[in-house]
């Protein structure tokens, strides 16, 4: 029995992935032995067959790639409305809180 590794950052995972791969270790058999050092909740057979590819088109940055998200609502312009309203405020309420 083999000593399991919790909680493996990303791209430890993926190292290995990238690293069995490269051995020519087939996709199911990678998701055996994660499975094996990391524990069932490691990361689904799915998601090693999405990174095989990836691996095999060249990819070696094993790090997630930044993504654009949700921009944010706060300005220059809403910060300088929030703050004159403090000011508006700050006299007239003292007891407020």
């Amino acid at each position: 029995m083999f000593k399991t590794i919790a909680d493996p950052a990303d791209c430890e995972v993926r190292s290995v992935i990238r690293f069995l791969n490269a051995k020519k270790v087939k996709p199911a058999e990678i998701h055996r032995q994660l499975v094996e050092i990391y524990g069932e909740n490691v990361m689904t057979d799915g998601m090693v067959r999405k990174w095989v590819p990836q691996f095999n088109d060249g990819r070696t940055n094993v790090h997630d790639e930044a993504r654009s998200g949700r921009s944010s609502v706060v300005n220059d312009g809403l910060v300088a409305k929030v703050n004159e309203k403090i000011r508006e405020t700050d006299g007239s309420n003292k007891n407020a809180f």
